[in-house]
């Protein structure tokens, strides 16, 4: 019956895309669940469409659809949260690709929102694996943060098969009557490489791992300083993870004895995340493995779900800092260069938990030690990731300031001291010119 079913819905990539409105609004996975047959393919049929607004999150390659200044009145990539191919095609002055602000769970429901007030034709398209042939499932993999959610309420349904992606547990599975179509299209799942730490990341890693008690629960980011962290916990007893992004060092953890799940409040014994994205070594570990549950990111985002995990920490990093504790993590002044992501929903949810912690961490200086990253006010135009009121622990590699509950001066106070000490006095002389001090 299933496979009947499989058969009369699976199509070429060409007619699926020759089958879409001329003016609609596409929503496809998130990072290493994006359906490349989609994107790859799009711009081959640009005189078919009026405009189409396709909408991504963390793109992993460069698609020629916002590539190319030829498709810029046909196609436009909206995108929750930017990266590397993103950012190139608007420092080249394209304007295929716009930025969607949002905390990411309330990505989904929000778009669909949007988009059914300005009337549009909305499509997932989004990649699965295999159809189980006795009961008609297929499984989402390695991301939920949106796509289950948009593909409930979408009207057209395209799942992209491909042999290579992985089944999880959780939220992820979608029956073959759920789809309008099928297209089959074998890629190699995107890997993302370990960034080794350095050493002044491994002394931040160090402050961190001192405020992270046995029986937290933690959630935890990506890049060198998350990884520093993970390198440090291996001693730690009873971690549990609630967090938005799976990442290889959970891994290592568990595999050490330090992460056991057995002290979470909520989902006891089980990873709790919303995707992965990492290296064929992970995905492996992933595949099918019954610890981990890939759960919709409205849920594990949610900052009052994650606040019920008592003694939650959450781990994340900014590009700079100033001294009332206004956190920049996605922008240069008003260039956008990544996103919010779930950064401020796990700091909130972190915060309001019992015996909670929200930390953010960032080095005290960049471009080689030529400007401090603790600064007295954000640039004109910086996009504001965590307000000061929300803001918990900084740590840098000179310390830690606990700011929750201090004073506007006290803040300006424990910031400088964990600013880099060449940058302090020229510091403290604008505090006062500003009147902070």
């Amino acid at each position: 019956m299933w496979k009947d079913m499989y058969k009369n819905k699976l199509k070429s990539i060409e007619e699926v895309i020759l089958s879409l409105p001329k003016k609609a609004t596409i929503i496809t996975g998130l990072a290493s669940a994006e359906a490349q047959g989609l994107l790859e393919n799009l711009h081959k049929y640009k005189n078919h469409f009026d405009k189409l607004k396709v909408v991504t999150c963390l793109n992993m390659k460069e698609y020629d659809f916002f590539m190319d200044k030829e498709y810029e009145n046909t196609y436009e990539n909206n995108s929750w949260f930017l990266s590397p191919p993103t950012r190139k095609a608007q420092k080249i002055g394209l304007n295929t690709v716009d930025f969607i602000p949002n905390n990411l769970h309330m990505a989904g429901t929000d778009k669909l929102m949007n988009e059914r007030e300005e009337g549009n034709t909305i499509v997932f398209w989004g990649t699965v694996t295999p159809m189980h042939e006795k009961t008609g499932y297929l499984n989402l993999g390695i991301s939920n943060v949106y796509e289950l959610d948009v593909l409930e309420n979408a009207d057209m349904v395209i799942l992209e098969v491909n042999n290579k992606f992985i089944w999880t547990h959780g939220e992820t599975q979608v029956h073959i009557s759920q789809a309008n179509y099928i297209v089959e299209n074998s890629w190699d799942i995107p890997e993302l490489p370990i960034v080794e730490p350095t050493e002044t990341e491994k002394v931040i890693a160090q402050y961190i791992s001192e405020l992270v008690n046995d029986g937290s629960t933690l959630q935890i980011g990506i890049g060198g300083i998350p990884n520093a962290v993970a390198k440090l916990l291996n001693h730690k007893k009873d971690l549990g993870i609630h967090t938005e992004m799976f990442t290889e060092s959970m891994i290592d953890l568990f595999e050490a004895g330090a992460i056991t799940n057995m002290k979470k409040t909520l989902w006891k014994g089980k990873f709790v995340c919303t995707f992965a994205l990492g290296t064929k070594r992970m995905y492996e570990w992933l595949n099918n493995n019954p610890g981990v549950w890939i759960m919709r990111g409205r849920y594990v985002n949610d900052p009052y779900i994650i606040a019920k995990n008592d003694n939650m920490v959450s781990i994340n990093t900014a590009i700079t800092v100033d001294l009332s504790g206004q956190v920049c993590s996605e922008s240069l002044g008003n260039r956008q260069y990544s996103g919010t992501g779930g950064q401020l929903d796990t700091h909130r949810g972190a915060v309001m938990s019992k015996n909670g912690k929200g930390i953010i961490a960032l080095r005290s200086t960049a471009k080689n030690g030529s400007i401090s990253t603790i600064i007295p006010m954000l640039p004109q135009g910086s996009y504001v990731t965590v307000p000061r009121q929300d803001l918990d622990f900084v740590v840098t590699e000179y310390g830690v300031a606990h700011l929750r509950g201090k004073s506007f001066r006290e803040r300006v106070k424990a910031m400088i001291n964990i600013s880099h000490p060449d940058f302090r006095d020229d510091l403290k002389k604008e505090a006062k010119k500003l009147g902070y001090l």
